[in-house]
């Protein structure tokens, strides 16, 4: 499957950024564009195309799908993408990576499949409990088969979940509790730490692009805080980061 992502929103990084990437037979182009000036973002296109036929590589338009970025009220239409004389198909939904992303970047589709998919190993963790297996045995059974799951993409996700879909994956951990016996950590708690390293990751590595949203103030023991305009913006993984490691 080949995913064309569209953004149009405001970007802390370059006024247009690429990111072609390949996932064994899986292709991804992510372009940005400003002031509905498409022909950068078409230029990319069109060398993806040159660059499979080039290195014989079929680039299966059937199965390429594009899917816009826009969170303004009244987004303005697109010409349709075309590839090969084939015209693209655009999607609201994409599943990239293990996460469902949406056009308006809310997470209500992929919270949905997360709380699914923990509510039936929450099953395989109930059996467990009645072979009076130790605690300790059945916290590393959830930690690795029921956690694991409530964490993907949590960095991404967490600070812009509503209140409705952070009761429904909290609630997941408190039946959990009840099975194993014992306290486990919050959804909170997993958010924080998670952040924490990853930010952390990104501060040691100076070749990081997003290595210069971390500038540490006159003072050396805090980091400068982002100008967001937005609360999409400000529930964002790098404003919402650099809060974490200022706390």
């Amino acid at each position: 499957m080949n995913l064309i992502v569209l953004l149009e929103t405001p970007s802390p990084f370059h006024a247009y950024m690429r990111i072609n990437s390949q996932f064994a037979d899986d292709t991804t182009l992510i372009g940005l564009i400003n002031d509905g000036d498409e022909s950068a973002y078409r230029q990319e296109v069109k060398e993806l195309t040159v660059w499979c036929s080039h290195d014989n590589l079929e680039l299966n338009t059937l199965k390429t799908v594009e899917m816009t970025v826009d969170i303004r009220r009244n987004p303005p239409a697109l010409h349709p993408l075309t590839i090969m004389d084939s015209t693209v198909m655009s999607v609201e939904t994409f599943r990239f990576l293990g996460t469902t992303i949406t056009q308006n970047l809310k997470w209500d589709n992929h919270i949905d499949l997360i709380v699914k998919k923990a509510q039936q190993r929450l099953y395989f963790l109930r059996q467990l409990r009645k072979f009076n297996l130790p605690k300790e045995l059945l916290k590393q059974f959830y930690s690795a088969i029921i956690e694991s799951v409530l964490c993907t993409s949590i960095t991404v996700w967490f600070s812009s979940a509503t209140k409705t879909d952070l009761r429904r994956l909290q609630r997941i951990v408190r039946t959990a509790e009840r099975f194993i016996g014992t306290t486990l950590p919050t959804l909170q708690d997993l958010y924080s730490s998670k952040v924490s390293k990853r930010a952390s990751k990104i501060i040691l590595d100076p070749s990081h692009p997003a290595h210069f949203l971390f500038k540490l103030l006159p003072s050396g023991r805090r980091y400068r805080a982002q100008t967001t305009k937005t609360a999409r913006h400000r529930k964002s993984f790098f404003p919402q980061a650099i809060y974490l490691m200022n706390s």
